[in-house]
């Protein structure tokens, strides 16, 4: 007897040489262990993982922002969607992975290719590795200073949102200054999330934001 196994086709975009990078996931291979999909280049890898409380967790780099991000999706969703794409949370227009399946993904990776294009070029970037380490990014301290305005801006207006309860007035957000970025953490739930200084895409894509929310 043969079953027709759930599967889903997922791919991200590596961060270092461009490249799409797809495999086909199905529900026996992943089972209780993690998926790496990596590179050509051997520069970055996504991951797919089951959790605990039977969700699919996908860890995937990003173009432009220095630390990878986490979404977690049904089993649902993630087996029976013909095409599901994530973004980065500070480049809204920036597909950074997706599944489903996979002639699908295939055209929404040729499509995601122009867009960056376009992105890298109306923003003088030449290169996918300048991306990443853009020494332009922070020509002066007062971009970091603005990160800063709009994030302290945002607490005082309740648009940082984390995991504790809607409702709680209280301002109990920490904001510290790190190599990459600014990480603002909630005191109460540990919910964290670094907004990139050293990427200028993703840090004027930041001070557009209308909130930020905590993972």
């Amino acid at each position: 007897m043969i079953l027709d196994a759930k599967q889903t086709t997922v791919a991200y975009r590596c961060p270092s040489c461009g490249a799409g990078v797809l495999s086909a996931v199905n529900l026996f291979s992943l089972g209780a262990d993690m998926i790496k999909l990596k590179c050509d280049c051997k520069q970055s890898e996504m991951t797919v993982s089951p959790t605990a409380d039977g969700k699919i967790r996908l860890t995937v780099p990003c173009m432009v922002c220095p630390s990878p991000h986490i979404f977690t999706v049904s089993k649902t969703l993630f087996y029976s969607k013909e095409l599901f794409t994530m973004q980065c949370p500070y480049v809204s227009d920036l597909t950074i992975a997706l599944f489903g399946e996979i002639n699908l993904v295939r055209a929404e990776l040729a499509r995601g290719e122009l867009a960056l294009m376009d992105l890298m070029e109306k923003n003088g970037i030449e290169s996918f590795d300048l991306l990443h380490n853009d020494e332009e990014a922070l020509p002066d301290p007062q971009i970091l200073d603005i990160v800063m305005f709009v994030i302290n801006d945002m607490d005082a207006e309740g648009k940082i949102y984390c995991h504790c309860e809607t409702g709680d007035n209280d301002r109990h957000y920490d904001a510290e200054i790190t190599e990459a970025g600014v990480k603002v953490t909630c005191k109460k739930c540990g919910a964290s999330r670094l907004i990139p200084t050293d990427s200028r895409i993703s840090a004027h894509a930041f001070l557009n934001a209308d909130a930020l929310y905590l993972e």
